[in-house]
């Protein structure tokens, strides 16, 4: 009697295995348009506040030049950051098994928001400077980041997650608290009452919504790998 050759089983992924890898390109991308989207709107365009305009916009304002606030200028850039480094560390994941086209999207999302990080009329020197050092370094950082992703995919998928989680939600903490803290001196530049723009708004959701999908990261099981395109 001739018996037949067992079938090989496959394992079907998970809803979250099945949506995470198109999620987390969405929510990258959401994030750096709100960044660089209204913060402050107005219907004149020359008076709209972004997100990338407000590490540079604080140092003119009257309560931080009398001393008045105190503010870590350089924490409303880590939004950027986030965004960098969540693209770079998942672009070569095998977890999300992307194929070239979305690693180089993801790359060059990387790069977009790290070269953001550069002030207006930078020169190297300039860059060097105790004013802009952090923003060299934060800087520096991403750009390594994309240029050994492929080797930075090898971490531990854990470590990745936390990291990630932990820095999107700073990313949001830090830039909307200190956001809050000074926009009465801007209601008061404006001669009225401000309130968050979309781009904030947008921001935030965004990166609350990596930092969930990060935690996903780290919970999921990955027992299934789809085909690298």
């Amino acid at each position: 009697m001739s018996t037949a050759p067992p079938q090989s089983i496959h394992a079907r992924p998970s809803l979250g295995e099945t949506l995470l890898p198109w999620l987390w390109p969405a929510a990258l991308l959401l994030a750096f348009i709100g960044y660089t989207g209204a913060w402050v709107d107005h219907k004149a365009a020359g008076l709209v506040i972004t997100g990338l305009d407000l590490g540079e916009y604080v140092k003119f304002l009257t309560p931080i030049r009398r001393g008045e606030l105190s503010l870590w200028r350089e924490g409303f850039y880590l939004p950027l950051l986030a965004i960098s480094l969540s693209a770079s560390l998942s672009a070569f994941r095998a977890e999300f098994s992307y194929g070239w086209p979305m690693r180089t999207l993801l790359l060059a999302l990387a790069i977009v928001a790290a070269l953001n990080l550069l002030p207006p009329a930078w020169t190297p020197q300039r860059m060097m400077t105790p004013e802009f050092r952090q923003q060299a370094i934060a800087l520096a950082g991403c750009l390594l980041a994309m240029a050994f992703s492929p080797l930075l995919a090898l971490l531990p998928r854990r470590l990745v997650g936390l990291f990630m989680g932990l820095l999107s939600i700073a990313a949001v903490l830090i830039p909307v608290q200190q956001f809050f803290a000074i926009l009465p001196a801007i209601s008061a530049l404006y001669n009225r009452p401000q309130t968050p723009g979309w781009g904030m708004v947008l921001c935030v959701i965004s990166l609350l919504m990596l930092a969930v999908l990060a935690l996903a990261v780290l919970v999921l099981q990955w027992t299934w790998k789809r085909p690298v395109r």
